[in-house]
């Protein structure tokens, strides 16, 4: 568990996360979890510069992060204080409650194991609580232009961003499914959101506000081949 500690470290002295059109998926995603969120206490799993956390805050729900990284949680426990803010890789992690919604944003794609992490997350969500998870879509529009000019091999392969990020793998609809279901857990939704034709840096430089806008809700429509998608999740009733 060292290394991983070291990994996550260093990963987040280089983090993007929060930088560029990163930040608008991030909104964008916390949107649409928003639609889904229950109860009074959120987990928020993985919360790296805190984008997420800060709109979770605002929601007036008793809110517990769980990080890996010092530098992430030293950052979040000084800019929102109210936040409950816990050290710990998730293998580690055993709270003594149970949470009403539990937030995987971009986590599963970090993970060496996202299955054993779904399920170890199962049994910290209370007896009507929802899981709310996020993750890049490797049917994206722009990963399959992406494979046809030659950039990249195939659909999943991880590109330059990716292993800046940490990325070990990158989902399609199913395998993103599957975590769930292989968790003993019901998928009550599963969406996606952001049509992304190009790159971040092309989105960056040419787009409007007014474009990104667009885009991210015709990913709303279209959730095969938006460039995230992201599951609601629950105990079988």
């Amino acid at each position: 568990m060292g290394n991983e500690v070291e990994r996550l470290e260093n990963i987040a002295g280089r983090s993007l996360y929060a930088a560029g059109v990163n930040t608008d998926t991030i909104r964008y995603s916390y949107r649409i979890f928003a639609r889904h969120l229950r109860g009074d206490s959120i987990l928020e799993m993985g919360p790296a510069e805190g984008v997420m956390t800060e709109l979770l805050a605002g929601t007036g729900k008793a809110v517990t992060v769980v990080e890996g990284s010092r530098a992430f949680c030293e950052s979040i426990a000084r800019r929102l204080p109210a936040v409950r803010v816990v050290q710990s890789l998730f293998e580690n992690f055993s709270p003594a409650e149970r949470f009403d919604n539990i937030v995987l944003g971009h986590v599963l794609e970090h993970v060496e194991d996202p299955r054993a992490i779904v399920t170890r997350a199962a049994q910290w969500l209370s007896p009507d609580g929802r899981m709310l998870a996020a993750v890049p879509n490797s049917r994206s529009l722009h990963r399959q232009a992406a494979v046809l000019m030659k950039l990249l091999p195939r659909e999943d392969a991880l590109n330059e961003m990716d292993l800046h990020h940490g990325h070990r793998r990158v989902f399609d609809p199913e395998s993103f499914r599957q975590c769930f279901v292989d968790a003993g857990l019901d998928v009550e939704k599963f969406g996606g959101y952001w049509i992304k034709p190009v790159s971040n840096r092309q989105i960056e430089e040419t787009w409007t506000p007014q474009m990104l806008a667009a885009y991210m809700a015709l990913g709303e429509r279209y959730p095969d081949i938006a460039a995230e998608i992201y599951v609601v999740a629950a105990h079988p009733r």
